[in-house]
């Protein structure tokens, strides 16, 4: 047996000596590699905070003490000295979470995975701990320096360090990035106080004794009149003087918080001390720990782009990945076009939010390097920057993460949108992503953006469709334009039968048309995006039970195009697909707007459930949604059939059955 698993919680970790301490980390990285080498998941970060999350469960006890992670993806070490050590299902369906889960354990706290909210958790909990009196918990955040670009985090210290009583302790996990390098002035701040010289000032610092003995000189003094305020003065001076030679700790002391540091934060000692110091000060501190990404795994240091951020299986001891994508993926896409439209525009720049490689922007970057803007993890200062930079005659192409446009919502709708400015946001992980869990789905942006004034939306549905809707994106110069497509590999080519007008395609007539004088046909199948793959499948099954389609990609879904309400009239019943929430979706406009010009066919809205979808295969929970071709199929037939609403109404007689009605005019009455 080792060393870890003699590890059940938290309190198995204080009574093992210095040397069994570092056993155990030795085992803990090994452990890591192993495991996450076999399933895929976030292991550089793991590796990197080894020491650190020890520290932390053998100064503070959890769960009386509240740990918070940020954003949580550093957590496996957390998991596995608090009675988690099954990892050979991690991320999959059944298995650990890949942050921390309420379900999984009490010592987890916050399961959003989005960065820079942590510290806001911390306020709030420490506010109540000290509100209801229970004043012997602690609070500790640990927070990295990339999530430390975001304003969230700073409006939080701003308020923690305001009570001088609060028992917060801000551990700050400096490894120099967030995915990539962390840029910033923040950034450059963190990299000069890892320069500085600490020794035992800290031990002193965080000495109440040492803050009472100044509080009651400066109370003496003060008291004394004018001389002896100026001798206060004069002394205060001093004081910092000495202080900012000895360790320049500027930003966090201004803001009247404590700060330890910096420290190793490989070196057990070093940051149980440093823990203990902030633990025992009895107020809010920010302990600076200076950590390496992929620390002690040769593959993850020499990986220039993130250090083995996140990883597929890989070979544990090469760390190559076992197998190799053939296929291109919709990233891959993105990141030859923007670069070559970036070329032939000079006005063309590109902003994402530490996420230059994961998003595609480092071509563009590489060829055009003063023309493309990281901003750090700051999704709403991206958004609003984009309004000025349109305002300024450029136009902005914004990479994000779909799950992450839901922290830029507002300066999308009263910077962008209101002011018409020619923005173009990228959405990449659109719709199901998979193992990272609900808070990483993509599945809300369709529900969101609909309700933004003026905005074109478009999904493309394989490689051609992505180049020609991007170019269309980037012409607008008045309004803001999404691009939104989904994780992994494009598709096969999905040609169009014919184009509409407003660039509806149909991609497939199936069985034979019927009515008087009107082609039409019973079910019109639209497909958004990537869903045009099960729209065709749908189409194929109904025809075998002889039920005619027509499929239909709108290719820009916001706003909905004139041909397919022309086309929802002649046919009997609608079939909205995609992969977005249900409630307030795309199906959900179609139909306001078939209304709105009194067209009354049937229509079923086809999508994912308002709720936090679990972490899964993407198929697995495409599967458990209903949201596959057999399921859809099978409730269309039953629609056609009159058996299951919403029920398609009767087979066309003639075909003024199957108009737009003229403006005015009242519209037929369906079944």
């Amino acid at each position: 047996m080792t060393l870890l698993e003699t590890i059940e919680g938290p309190e198995d970790l204080r009574g093992l000596d210095a040397a069994a301490m570092e056993q155990l980390a030795a085992e803990i990285r090994s452990f890591l590699i192993t495991h996450v080498s076999a399933t895929g998941g976030h292991l550089g970060p793991n590796l990197g905070v080894v020491e650190l999350t020890l520290a932390v469960h053998r100064v503070f006890d959890s769960p009386q003490d509240s740990i918070v992670f940020d954003t949580g993806h550093q957590s496996y070490v957390h998991k596995l000295v608090t009675g988690r050590q099954d990892f050979d299902t991690l991320r999959q369906e059944g298995g650990l979470a890949g942050y921390p889960s309420r379900a999984e354990s009490e010592h987890d706290i916050v399961e959003s995975s989005h960065a820079s909210s942590s510290l806001s958790w911390a306020d709030g909990i420490s506010r109540g701990y000290a509100l209801t009196g229970q004043d012997d918990r602690h609070t500790v955040a640990v927070i990295g320096d990339g999530a430390l670009t975001g304003g969230m985090a700073w409006e939080a210290v701003n308020n923690i360090a305001s009570d001088r009583d609060r028992k917060v302790v801000i551990v700050v996990n400096d490894n120099g990035r967030s995915y990539a390098p962390t840029v910033g002035g923040f950034a450059n701040h963190l990299r000069e106080l890892q320069a500085s010289v600490q020794q035992g000032v800290d031990a002193v610092r965080t000495d109440r004794r040492y803050e009472q003995t100044l509080a009651k000189a400066k109370r003496l003094l003060t008291s004394s009149g004018h001389l002896g305020q100026a001798v206060y003065r004069g002394l205060h001076g001093m004081k910092q003087g000495i202080k900012d030679v000895v360790v320049q700790q500027g930003i966090f002391e201004d803001l009247g918080m404590k700060y330890v540091g910096p420290v190793d934060g490989h070196d057990l000692a070093a940051m149980e001390q440093a823990l203990t110091n902030a633990r025992n000060f009895g107020g809010p501190v920010i302990v600076h720990a200076i950590t390496e990404k992929g620390h002690g795994y040769l593959p993850a240091r020499l990986d220039a782009n993130d250090q083995f951020h996140s990883v597929p299986v890989i070979d544990p001891t090469t760390g190559k990945p076992t197998s190799t994508a053939s296929a291109r993926s919709w990233t891959h896409v993105f990141r030859d076009e923007i670069a070559a439209i970036a070329d032939e525009r000079e006005d063309i720049v590109g902003i994402t939010g530490a996420m230059l490689i994961p998003m595609g922007l480092q071509k563009m970057q590489t060829a055009h390097p003063q023309r493309v803007v990281d901003v750090g993890i700051a999704e709403q200062h991206a958004l609003t920057m984009a309004a000025g930079m349109a305002f300024s005659g450029l136009h902005p192409v914004v990479g994000l993460y779909a799950t992450f446009l839901n922290r830029g919502f507002d300066q999308l709708l009263m910077d962008v949108a209101l002011h018409h400015a020619g923005v173009t946001v990228v959405l990449d992980r659109a719709g199901v992503t998979g193992p990272d869990g609900p808070s990483h789905h993509g599945m809300w942006d369709l529900a969101l953006l609909q309700i933004v004034p003026g905005l074109h939306l478009a999904a493309p549905r394989d490689e051609a469709t992505m180049v020609e809707e991007l170019r269309e994106a980037v012409a607008v110069s008045d309004a803001p334009t999404v691009v939104r497509y989904p994780k992994g590999a494009v598709g096969a080519p999905l040609p169009a039968l014919e184009r509409l007008s407003g660039g509806v395609d149909v991609l497939a007539r199936n069985g034979e048309a019927s009515g008087k004088g009107v082609d039409h046909r019973d079910v019109l199948i639209v497909g958004v995006g990537a869903m045009c793959v099960t729209a065709l499948d749908v189409s194929e099954r109904l025809a075998a039970h002889g039920v005619s389609s027509t499929v239909v990609d709108p290719r820009w879904v916001l706003p909905v195009p004139q041909a397919v309400v022309e086309q929802a009239a002649t046919h009997r019943i609608v079939v909205v697909i995609e992969d977005g929430v249900r409630a307030g979706g795309i199906g959900s406009l179609i139909r306001q707007e078939m209304r709105a010009q009194g067209v009354d066919t049937a229509l079923n809205e086809v999508g994912l459930p308002t709720e936090f979808l679990e972490h899964a295969s993407r198929e697995q929970i495409l599967q458990h949604t209903g949201l596959t071709a057999q399921r859809i199929a099978q409730d269309t037939l039953a629609s056609v059939l009159g058996t299951k609403v919403p029920y398609a109404r009767p087979v066309a007689e003639d075909a003024a059955q199957f108009t737009v009605p003229r403006s005015g005019e009242q519209p037929r009455e369906g079944r």
